[in-house]
């Protein structure tokens, strides 16, 4: 299965938490330490999207048939597409020495609960439902039928972030400024000797 290197990093939450600003900034500070794996998709590829950097773009096929050869740890299916993190992707960033982060929702941090994998599992939550309509409405993209799927999905998610023991460690992103903190010293007290930082800071 996946070689003993660096514990990976799962960053799991509902759709406009701020979990991908978070991810940015973590990404900024700790520009030499962490890495994405690059996800499988059956979806077509976007404009300016490359095979290899943003996606490996496969056929659904291929991809269903390398599930079942075990390949993957995790996969799941957004509007008819099939997504996953193969163990080789993974493998890919350890072994370039850097923390392996993963961005996926509650059903594959299941998933990979189910493997060997053994990352730090982190959630990222909104202050409140009533916040979270408020901050996916302002989006502008939700049609109502959308937003009321969003919400109901992420009720779920809460009930099961919220659970004791599923996450080590689990972030309100009330504040962004807070939120980043407890983001960063989580990081600081378990991934210290692979920190590198762009420049010193407290």
């Amino acid at each position: 299965m996946i070689h003993k290197g660096i514990r990976p990093l799962v960053l799991c939450g509902p759709s406009g938490t701020g979990k991908s600003t978070l991810i940015k900034r973590l990404f900024d500070d700790f520009p030499d330490t962490f890495k994405f794996s690059v996800s499988h998709t059956t979806r077509m590829p976007r404009p300016g999207e490359q095979d290899g950097i943003h996606y490996y773009f496969t056929d659904k096929e291929k991809m269903q048939e390398q599930i079942k050869n075990g390949e993957f740890i995790e996969t799941a299916t957004f509007s008819g597409n099939l997504y996953g993190t193969s163990k080789r992707a993974v493998e890919e960033v350890q072994r370039l020495g850097k923390v392996c982060v993963l961005d996926i929702d509650v059903q594959g941090v299941k998933q990979i609960k189910r493997t060997d994998l053994n990352p730090f599992y982190v959630f990222v939550k909104p202050p409140s439902i009533v916040e979270l309509e408020r901050r996916l409405k302002a989006r502008n993209t939700e049609t109502e039928e959308s937003l009321e799927r969003r919400l109901s999905i992420a009720r779920s998610e809460l009930e099961y972030g919220e659970t004791p023991g599923n996450f080590d460690v689990v972030i309100e992103n009330d504040n962004l400024e807070k939120a980043y903190e407890v983001l960063r010293s989580f990081i600081l007290s378990n991934y210290n000797s692979h920190c590198t930082t762009d420049e010193t800071t407290s």
